[in-house]
């Protein structure tokens, strides 16, 4: 891996790596880094990630490199302004507009006034701590804070990036929290970033992050997504209704009522809309309530104009005029019903008070990805899971590089190494690496590094093909007594993955009405509790859904079994898998085979590598939909993109397995 990125390098052409648990990926693409003169860009997905780079494998590997370079590298963190304490948003904290103050009760506020103003108590409690943390800390960096506030709290004293007026117009420029961390990280070696900071840098012109020559995007799987994510926008009442607030001492009394009627208009398209996605153009009252509020907003930045550096409050401006000119481009992006956009509909699942909302998002973003990622930069992008199906193409063209035809990256740890040496080399040789395409986009290559553990010796893949094809949601009766066979097997130990929260919560019930052992549910408790408790107790089992698809880190005996309920395609309801899907079908391709089967292969190969997490682990992945056997053409793909287990459908051959287990824990 580490001789590839150097060849990428030296090459320009951009590399995908498929590295899993245990291969030292950090390492091995943070030690080429070094040799890059200038800056180098690192994103991930998630804090663990972040938190593991800048706490463990910089400090260490800075120290070993110190000899060799003659000085110590430097790294920086850089986040999103929300992130970091806003002095200005601080001072104000107590002082802001009846929508925001501590007192006032949200839609979704408890009933119960004494309940309320306990709660309200609470919140004035984490402000008046974060006022005394100001006055302490170096970073205002919201992870530094221990214990932690709520997401209501420091909402009160942070500034999102569109509502801040620059560090030149505002009274506490100088002292900016978030200003020092991009001086850092100018001024840094290596750069720790996230996801959604990166797409929000290419959706910007690519002018936060600091200019780099190479950018390594670790858990690149989750890239496309971040990114469709910060292109989306909303419409809701309550944002209509802060922004009208906001503008009031801006504009006529007049406009300002404007806004708030055209917020009504938009509370009643809501409510009479059904969920989901907008196939035949927008309902008459939501066209209408966003007409209503293109011309009210545009009269009201109209009104409010630029910001001066003579201006009384120019934060406040600053965050009013940021709010209406939000609203305005969703108004006109929904209005103008484009074929590259995907809108819907977002209510609660039961009837009564919630969030509700009129969302739009990009159809695809690897137009974009295939514009901005690549130009000027060499670009890595690793994770465990890029090569769907034993190949890498469909990754490839979700993050906008074009596919390639060529034989698949070696799998095995020999062949790899085989690889990366021929490489090194042979700088020329275009096939050293992998996969090579540079007709109809960046040229790029890929590699799979292969995994340092046994997986046909450490674990078993047992799919119970004997059961029936799932239909209803929930966890039908056969996959339960399943279920139950296994993890009686074993005697617990065992991490339940569930494609819905029905079906985690009739497992849960099901083991504990037939078992006695202690069984973990999702949201009865934080999650980290939950994992350390299932990590400590060996006879517990630990349910949940999606989240705890990936990111859970359990190695050892406290989890033997990995059960998986269902293929984890996307729900049919899933505004933006489904629009694409259509858009497939309409070309003449197949939508469910494009979308449908790489999303699934991306969650299942997350799932299953929940097991083996270290050289001694062993066990069973336990997957209870028989399509992932039976199912021609795709049930092969799924497979190829897990780790090589050693694969069975009879049952009496994982039972007895997890009973040797058993024995021997």
């Amino acid at each position: 891996m580490t001789a590839a990125i150097a060849e990428s390098l030296e090459s320009r052409e951009h590399l995908l790596v498929q590295a899993g648990t245990g291969t030292g990926k950090s390492l091995g693409y943070l030690a080429p880094a070094l040799t890059v003169d200038g800056p180098v860009v690192i994103s991930t997905a998630t804090l663990a990630l972040q938190s593991q780079l800048v706490d463990h494998d910089l400090p260490r590997l800075a120290d070993a490199v110190e000899p060799v370079l003659g000085r110590r590298p430097t790294f920086a963190v850089l986040k999103g302004r929300h992130h970091y304490l806003c002095l200005a948003r601080l001072e104000n904290s107590a002082e802001e507009e009846p929508e925001d103050t501590l007192f006032d009760t949200p839609a979704s506020a408890p009933a119960a006034p004494v309940k309320w103003l306990g709660e309200a108590g609470r919140l004035g409690k984490q402000i008046l701590r974060l006022q005394e943390w100001a006055m302490e800390t170096a970073t205002g960096d919201r992870d530094e804070l221990d214990p932690g506030v709520d997401d209501q709290a420091w909402k009160q004293v942070s500034m999102p990036a569109r509502e801040c007026v620059g560090a030149q117009r505002c009274p506490y420029g100088t002292e900016c929290f978030a200003e020092a961390s991009r001086v850092r990280a100018r001024e840094a070696d290596v750069v720790i970033t996230n996801h959604s900071l990166l797409a929000v840098d290419m959706l910007a012109g690519r002018h936060i992050v600091p200019p780099h020559k190479l950018l390594v995007i670790d858990e690149a799987h989750e890239l496309a997504d971040r990114v469709s994510s910060a292109s989306q926008a909303e419409l809701t009442p309550e944002l209509v209704d802060r922004a009208a607030r906001r503008a009031r001492p801006l504009i006529e009394p007049e406009l300002a009522e404007t806004m708030l009627e055209a917020g009504d208009a938009l509370a009643v398209g809501l409510a009479e809309a059904p969920a989901g996605r907008i196939v035949a153009g927008l309902p008459d009252a939501l066209r209408e309530a966003c007409t209503l509020l293109d011309a009210a907003t545009r009269g009201a930045l109209e009104k409010i104009g630029d910001i001066k550096a003579d201006d009384p409050d120019p934060v406040r401006k600053q965050q009013a005029k940021a709010l209406v000119g939000d609203i305005s481009k969703t108004a006109q992006r929904l209005l103008e019903e484009a074929d590259h956009d995907v809108a819907w509909v977002e209510k609660p699942e039961r009837p009564g008070p919630g969030r509700r909302a009129l969302v739009v998002a990009p159809l695809s973003v690897a137009g974009l990805l295939a514009t901005h990622l690549y130009d000027e930069r060499t670009v890595v992008a690793t994770s465990a899971t890029l090569a769907l199906g034993g190949r890498f193409d469909t990754v490839a063209r979700a993050l906008g590089l074009p596919g390639s035809d060529a034989a698949p990256a070696p799998r095995t740890p020999a062949a790899a190494a085989a690889a990366t040496k021929s490489a090194a080399r042979s700088p020329n040789l275009s096939t050293a690496a992998g996969e090579v395409a540079e007709i109809g986009g960046p040229g790029w290559r890929s590699l799979d590094v292969g995994s340092p553990f046994e997986y046909a010796r450490q674990g078993i893949l047992y799919v119970a093909a004997h059961l029936p094809r799932p239909a209803a949601s929930g966890l039908p009766a056969q996959a339960g007594e399943e279920l139950l066979t296994l993890v009686g097997a074993l005697g617990g130990r065992t991490l339940g993955l569930f494609s819905s929260r029905r079906a985690a919560q009739q497992a849960a019930e099901l083991v504990r009405a037939r078992t006695d052992l202690p069984v973990l549910l999702q949201g009865d408790e934080s999650l980290p509790l939950l994992v350390r408790r299932f990590r400590e107790d060996k006879s517990s089992c630990l349910f949940g859904v999606m989240s705890l698809w990936q990111g859970v880190d359990v190695p050892g005996d406290a989890c033997q079994l990995v059960v998986i309920d269902r293929l984890p395609f996307p729900r049919p309801d899933e505004p933006l898998a489904a629009a694409r899907a259509a858009a497939v079908d309409a070309s003449g391709g197949s939508g469910f085979a494009a979308v449908s089967v790489p999303i699934a292969a991306i969650r299942l190969a997350q799932g299953a590598g929940r097991l083996i997490r270290s050289h001694g682990d062993k066990g069973v992945v336990a997957v209870l939909d028989s399509r992932l056997e039976t199912a021609r053409g795709y049930g092969a793909f799924l497979r190829n993109s897990l780790p090589p287990f050693w694969y069975t459908t009879k049952q009496d051959v994982a039972v007895g397995a997890l009973k040797r287990l058993a024995a021997t824990n």
